[in-house]
């Protein structure tokens, strides 16, 4: 009697535990409205020098292992596509302006001169991001 005892109340636990474990399908997921001003993608968008220079656009943004924004990628420099090079800045270096039209200005706080000497970013070697202080900085 007391097995049998033993083993429903193991079965009861293991039940317990396993349904513990399943996540609710009858719960729904949260949702959020952010409305237009309070998020956009950058992606794609121009970015400009405090002296309102014309520092190229975004066009990749890299995350850490816990998904912080670490570095944007820039596509700097050039004449239509030709001589463009690909720098990696740190997030920290880019403010993000109202402008007009509900849209964000990008403003990169480095001069064309520290990231014309920096190197350029290439996806699968080190990666070295120019920080907000203009020095160059390994991202692990």
């Amino acid at each position: 009697m007391g097995d049998r005892f033993g083993i429903v109340f193991l079965m009861t636990v293991l039940i317990a535990v396993g349904a513990a474990a399943q996540p609710d399908s009858t719960v729904s997921p949260s949702v959020t409205i952010l409305e237009t001003q309070e998020a956009q993608s950058i992606l794609g968008r121009d970015v400009r020098s405090l002296t309102d220079e014309d520092m190229g656009r975004i066009v990749d943004i890299l995350v850490d292992g816990e998904g912080g924004v670490r570095a944007a990628i820039i596509d700097f420099g050039g004449f239509l596509g030709v001589g463009n090079r690909k720098i990696a800045v740190d997030w920290k270096a880019l403010h993000f302006v109202p402008a007009a039209g509900k849209r964000y200005s990008v403003v990169l706080e480095l001069t064309r001169d520290q990231v014309k000497a920096a190197p350029e970013y290439k996806e699968g070697k080190p990666t070295i991001v120019l920080g907000a202080s203009g020095n160059l900085e390994p991202l692990p």
